[in-house]
């Protein structure tokens, strides 16, 4: 456990608790690097199910934007590489995975809900990807494999937010429940999850991984290498 993640462990069951309540839960260096040890770690012991969620007004404010004048378009660039392989670390993962949304989320945080097999929110959750505001593609596919690729293509190029109830109806989310229905959630996805053996298990989703790791970072690098990302986050930033 760390200050900025909080991992509860069972045999069976990690829970990972995005805990920067008052970043809004944005992904920072030091939470990316303990979501990927923390999810390794899961993956070594044999856990069958991976939970994630966060404390606070909402699950993900996505990338952390906060220090960007200390940052070079190197630095961001080398982040933005560590925030994909996480989200393809847990989306390849042999485990069954399991989100709860709440409240206003965005960017990678968006992504890091996307990826997972079981996506819950709230009924007053809302998520926005506004990446390609600032150029960036990140979980862009992923997101096109999720809701179909003509509904991700209207959805990002207008960057608009989408409120939990168009989220189910397009499959962003796949149920929702309220904060007091999060345990039975949990205990019936460790049931399903447990279902199978853990060999039987990692075969299914092996064969129906749509991953394209080389693809999906070769896209990231391109898009984020562009001279002056930085300038764009930015000029996105004075806008809102």
């Amino acid at each position: 456990m760390t200050g900025v993640l909080e991992i509860q462990k069972s045999a069976q069951c990690w829970t990972f608790t995005l805990n920067r309540p008052d970043k809004m839960n944005a992904l920072n260096g030091e939470l990316v690097e303990a979501l990927l040890q923390g999810v390794g770690d899961a993956h070594a012991s044999g856990a069958r199910l991976l939970v994630f969620q966060g404390v606070g007004r909402n699950f993900s404010a996505g990338f952390d934007q906060g220090d960007l004048e200390s940052q070079s378009d190197a630095d961001l660039l080398l982040r933005l590489v560590r925030v994909e392989t996480l989200l393809h670390l847990i989306a390849s993962s042999p485990c069954l995975t399991l989100a709860f949304a709440h409240g206003r989320n965005f960017g990678a945080g968006v992504d890091l809900f996307a990826v997972c097999r079981h996506r819950c929110s709230a009924a007053d959750a809302s998520f926005r990807m506004p990446g390609l505001r600032f150029g960036l593609v990140l979980g862009t596919r992923r997101f096109g494999d999720v809701v179909g690729y003509a509904k991700a293509r209207e959805i990002l190029e207008q960057t608009r937010q989408m409120s939990a109830s168009e989220a189910v109806s397009i499959g962003l989310v796949t149920n929702l429940v309220g904060a007091d229905e999060r345990p039975d959630t949990v205990t019936e996805a460790l049931r399903i999850a447990t279902l199978l053996d853990p060999t039987t298990q990692q075969q299914l989703y092996r064969v129906l991984d749509r991953e394209q790791a080389d693809k999906d970072l070769a896209d990231l690098v391109r898009s984020a290498s562009r001279p002056g990302l930085k300038a764009r986050i930015l000029a996105y930033m004075s806008e809102r």
